[in-house]
């Protein structure tokens, strides 16, 4: 990361064995005289210092150039996520705070690195991250970060919040509870009061939401009960100054069955177009990678036949370019 229009240029001696890419054994058996010598020329790329609304990405990534925690895999990850959240941003704050909290992202990640990496895969991450650092109230203050381990289970979780919520949403898809951590986790921290009374609204009103929305749509499954209660919730509770508890049951009380199913597959088409753009994706980077194996080999090649057209060679004796005798 941080460097642009990366060259390599072989100048070993004649009769240097070139690396066959057969492992470090064949050097062991390796008859040439000399040691391989390779130069290398590239310019030190620049950081953005505010994000290019034509490419956002580009911008992100730069960013992320000199970051710690994270590795490569990552940053691949997170940026075209920050990315298309920048894109879909409504205010220049918005856009302004992406930005700024791509500084957050190492303090998240040294959370998620403890993680099942086959429980809790590399997109689930990625998406976790991408979307707590597009929260305008997520600065990764300590109380946050501590939210966040109780809600990944990396330390025991409060009777009063996390245990509940939990044991409460235990039948949700994984990709759901993700979700539903980033609505929560930027709630913490905030110091106001009516924000740490709706966290504790939102905990108390889970049972109840989930019985009335299971009443009237009898059929549904538990883990959709469970989505669908939560995203009402979180929409509705957590946003201090939205609902009270009482509006609120008001409010759902008057829904009717049709209501809540249309809500909920209104819910579900958010996930199959990430689906979709995931592997979108995926192929990109796909046909990418096989565009940077196919030119790595090109240059194998170049190399190759540089070294049997080449007239000059490096003479480690007295440090000098020489001509090559023929």
């Amino acid at each position: 990361d941080g460097w642009e229009g990366l060259k390599g240029f072989d100048i070993s001696p004649e009769g240097v064995k070139m690396d066959d890419g057969n492992g470090p054994l064949s050097k062991l058996f390796d008859q040439s005289k000399g040691m391989p010598m390779y130069v290398v020329q590239a310019r030190k790329g620049v950081q953005d210092e505010a994000i290019d609304e034509a490419d956002p990405e580009k911008s992100i990534r730069s960013k992320m150039w000199m970051l710690p925690t994270m590795e490569e895999r990552d940053k691949t990850l997170v940026a075209p996520r920050l990315a298309r959240s920048f894109q879909a941003a409504k205010t220049e704050e918005e856009r302004r705070l992406i930005g700024e909290h791509v500084d957050t992202l190492p303090t998240i990640y040294e959370s998620l690195v403890k993680m099942d990496q086959f429980a809790f895969t590399f997109g689930m991450q990625a998406q976790l991250a991408a979307d707590l650092a597009r929260d305008p109230n997520f600065s990764g203050n300590e109380e946050q970060i501590r939210s966040l381990k109780e809600g990944l289970g990396l330390r025991t979780p409060g009777d009063d919040f996390w245990m509940p919520v939990g044991t409460l949403t235990a039948n949700m898809d994984p990709e759901d509870k993700v979700n539903l951590l980033s609505h929560i986790v930027p709630r913490f921290g905030s110091g106001n009061v009516q924000q740490e009374a709706a966290l504790q609204t939102f905990v108390a009103a889970l049972t109840p939401t989930f019985a009335t929305i299971k009443a009237k749509c009898p059929d549904m499954s538990d883990g959709d009960v469970q989505l669908l209660g939560t995203e009402l919730l979180a929409a509705e509770i957590l946003q201090p100054g939205r609902s009270t508890r009482a509006e609120f049951a008001t409010w759902l009380g008057a829904m009717s069955d049709a209501d809540l199913t249309a809500y909920l597959s209104r819910r579900k088409a958010f996930k199959e177009d990430a689906v979709a753009e995931r592997k979108a994706m995926q192929a990109e980077r796909a046909a990418e990678e096989a565009r940077v194996e196919a030119e790595k080999e090109k240059m194998m090649e170049q190399a190759r036949k540089a070294r049997e057209e080449r007239t000059m060679q490096f003479n480690p004796e007295n440090g000098k370019m020489e001509e090559i005798k023929k």
